[in-house]
């Protein structure tokens, strides 16, 4: 090599060098930035605005403890008097108790503070502009279900006015016959198994699970029901991969990796895009043909999002063909898991209080007899009501809700920095003593006998579905589905506690039973 190629090369070198080295740089400035300086900002931040918390270990934060707190408290069953919230959020709970209501914890190097206080959750709820839905770092957490829940701002306001008309109650009212024939299926199957004039041991877990799986499959996708099936399934599978991803931490980068979770979640994320894509495929060339929309919510929203791109005259005002796939997907997680978890503690609750299951049953034969539910009697049954609204109570769907604040902001006599964590737990707020007395943990329906509002004082003490413009749209079509489920399932049987029922309430994402819930149904 000659003289002159010796210098050519040593400029190129030189050259990279040159363009290589502050990348490289920047690249590790942020590295530390985000896994320590910034954590170390935040914390010495909420410690001179009075916040308790332990001190930030790099990167991990309090992530190793709290992990092994969850699966410390799932390792071992609970009796029916002892705090559900020391199984379904332990660490939170111990950290409240050692340093205060208005404490904080690590989730990883992202500091999370905790409000309990029903005055800050109430302007938390209210203010959803200032107070964005929590995101995990880690992408994959999104592939269970985005949609609604995770839009901000003025795409969510397009959202929320794009699928209203499918929660309106005249067109629940088409709904009904959905949840009539979900419904009977599942007590036709369960008169076949338990013989008559004796008791028998049936877990009804699963096919309360299965039968909301049922009617979301009509009443989201009508006639395609039997396709719609396929993606609770998969929905089901992913949330555990989720509920993993999330109490992990995410390198950036990582998801990328081919590890075996990682191409199981995408290749249950490609199957569900491609059968929901191929049900509306089929909607849109029915449509096309001249067939008029139908009363699932597919075709409610389809119809919807016509109206408003024909009203703006242009698709961006409008959902893309992706973003409706999304919404399906939220609408079947959410609105299967609501429902199900809602129904099996109901039947546990009323298992453990007998009176209140007579009480129940003697309202719903002196309101339908043994007549098929109708909406304008549904909405008669009182006790029923009540009962659900204090299962509610005691076990949300959502033990918490995750809020981050946009820019610093004053949360009453909190000065909160941009960018922190904020978790309301629902568990908590809803068994406050100073709230709801000494018989917080106590199963009294009788607190709602005059509706929420009475029995909540007026204040933000009970979010099953959130609050404020972010509630869930679907709480009406939870409500009324539980009402028609246990009023049918009174109609035909009672039930009590099986001696193999073994209390375990624990989150994959809502509450579940641990060990399934087996019963001792009795035909009447």
């Amino acid at each position: 090599m000659d003289y002159l190629s010796l210098v050519r090369t040593d400029i190129m070198y030189n050259i990279i060098a040159a363009i290589c080295v502050p990348i490289l740089l920047v690249y590790t400035w942020k590295v530390l930035n985000w896994a320590w300086f910034r954590p170390k900002k935040l914390e010495n931040c909420l410690r001179q605005r009075g916040l308790k918390g332990n001190p930030y270990k790099l990167l991990y934060g309090d992530l190793n403890e709290l992990t092994k707190s969850i699966i410390d408290a799932k390792s071992k069953p609970i009796s029916f008097y002892d705090d559900i919230a020391q199984r379904l959020i332990p660490f939170f709970l111990d950290s409240i108790n050692k340093n205060g209501k208005n404490s904080f914890v690590w989730l990883g190097p992202y500091p999370i503070v905790l409000i309990t206080d029903t005055e800050h959750v109430k302007e938390i709820f209210t203010k959803n502009y200032g107070y964005l839905k929590q995101t995990h770092p880690n992408p994959f957490t999104k592939l269970l279900a985005q949609g609604l829940v995770s839009l901000e701002e003025d795409k969510w306001a397009k959202h929320r006015r794009i699928i209203n008309p499918a929660f309106h109650v005249e067109k629940l009212k088409h709904m009904l016959p959905a949840f009539y024939l979900s419904c009977s299926e599942m007590l036709n199957k369960w008169e076949e198994i338990v013989p008559m004039e004796t008791s028998f041991e049936l877990d009804v877990w699963p096919d309360l699970q299965m039968m909301t799986s049922e009617v979301i499959s009509r009443t989201a996708f009508g006639s395609s029901y039997e396709e719609g099936k396929i993606v609770f399934e998969l929905q089901k599978e992913q949330a555990e991969y989720v509920m993993e991803v999330a109490r992990s931490i995410y390198i950036p980068g990582s998801r990328f990796l081919p590890t075996k979770r990682n191409k199981r979640m995408l290749e249950i994320e490609k199957e569900i895009q491609t059968t929901i894509r191929r049900i509306i495929d089929k909607r849109f060339r029915a449509m096309e043909g001249g067939e008029t929309s139908k009363d699932d919510l597919l075709g409610i929203l389809l119809e919807s999002n016509l109206k408003e791109i024909e009203l703006h005259g242009t698709k961006d005002f409008g959902m893309t063909t992706s973003e409706v796939i999304d919404e399906c997907k939220l609408f079947y997680f959410a609105g299967q898991e609501t429902t199900s978890v809602l129904l099996v503690w109901t039947m546990i609750l009323l298992c453990l209080h007998p009176e209140w299951q007579i009480r129940a049953r003697e309202e719903v034969l002196q309101v339908f007899g043994n007549d098929k539910p109708d909406l304008e009697r549904l909405n008669r049954l009182k006790i029923v009501t009540m009962i659900l609204y204090e299962t509610l109570r005691l076990f949300p769907p959502l033990p918490t809700f995750g809020r981050r604040n946009k820019e610093e902001v004053k949360l009453g006599e909190l000065n909160l920095p941009a960018g922190v964590l904020l978790i309301i737990p629902a568990i908590l707020v809803h068994y406050d003593k100073e709230i709801w007395g000494e018989d917080a943990k106590e199963f009294k329906p009788e607190r709602f006998s005059e509706g929420v509002s009475k029995a909540t004082n007026g204040q933000f003490s009970f979010i099953p579905f959130g609050g404020g413009p972010r509630i869930c749209i679907g709480q009406n079509f939870a409500m009324m589905e539980a009402k028609m489920a246990i009023a049918m399932i009174l109609q035909k049987f009672s039930f009590e506690l099986s001696p193999s029922y073994t209390h375990a309430p624990f989150a994959i994402v809502t509450i579940h039973p641990q060990h399934g819930a087996p019963l001792l149904m009795r035909k009447l």
